[in-house]
């Protein structure tokens, strides 16, 4: 599981940069972008957003078994 911004909702507000407590999220070009490697996936950003542009994204794991 990660959080992603759709860079099409994104209205460049920086609500979400101001819930954020590991300051993983930033603006470029107007639009806000995720440092994955600082983001602990505690998904303060998600209801911040005004416009919906932030939530969750769940991989795909292997069918059946998991082999």
């Amino acid at each position: 599981m990660r959080i992603i911004i759709d860079k099409e909702i994104c209205c460049g507000s920086g609500v979400c940069i101001s819930v954020c407590p590991e300051n993983a999220i930033t603006l470029f070009d107007g639009k806000a972008n995720l440092n994955e490697k600082k983001c602990d996936l505690d998904g303060l950003c998600i209801p911040a957003c005004p416009h919906g542009a932030i939530g969750y994204e769940v991989e795909d794991s292997p069918g059946g078994c998991g082999f």
